[in-house]
């Protein structure tokens, strides 16, 4: 992630700037979350000892206070409920339009996520709308393994987009 034409940044990865999550184990314990999302599933935890599923997923359950989690699925469809489009004043690094929407999965407990929708051209979303999950990758994460050297760890994040009619 070099920031060409800065001088200054040429050749460097400037930590400061990277707006997504450290998603390798070695700095993650949500890790698996995201390896999930490599393999197209959207997914949360579920608490082995009481059972409460909690998105977005968490290291200890919000209820017993139990580190005994798994991972669940969650569906990779739903429908908008709400949203917001911003065309202009999108902040740096986000394309226009910059969508948010409530989408309703349809299954409890996780019933509602509010998430990006990509690949939709400004004012064609409607509520009610069925989008479906979309996996993307972001910028490499340079890891420094010492005497073995630096690593790129390849990362993704999802958002929804439109369902093909």
């Amino acid at each position: 992630m070099a920031v060409l034409g800065i001088p200054i940044l040429e050749d460097l990865y400037p930590s400061t700037m990277d707006m997504w999550p450290l998603e390798a184990k070695e700095f993650n314990r949500n890790w698996t979350f995201y390896e999930n999302l490599k393999a197209g599933r959207l997914t949360t935890t579920k608490c082995k000892s009481c059972g409460h599923v909690a998105y977005p997923p968490r290291v200890i359950c919000p209820e017993c206070y139990s580190e005994d989690l798994e991972y669940t699925d969650l569906p990779t469809k739903g429908k908008v409920i709400i949203f917001s489009e911003e065309v202009k004043g999108v902040p740096l690094g986000f394309d226009s339009p910059l969508i948010h929407a409530v989408i309703d999965l349809g299954v409890d407990p996780a019933r509602r996520v509010l998430t990006r929708v990509i690949n939709c051209p400004a004012g064609t979303l409607q509520r009610g709308d069925e989008v479906q999950l979309a996996v993307f990758p972001v910028p490499a994460l340079p890891i420094d393994k010492g005497r073995q050297g630096t690593i790129m760890s390849e990362r993704v994040f999802f958002a929804f987009e439109p369902v093909k009619k």
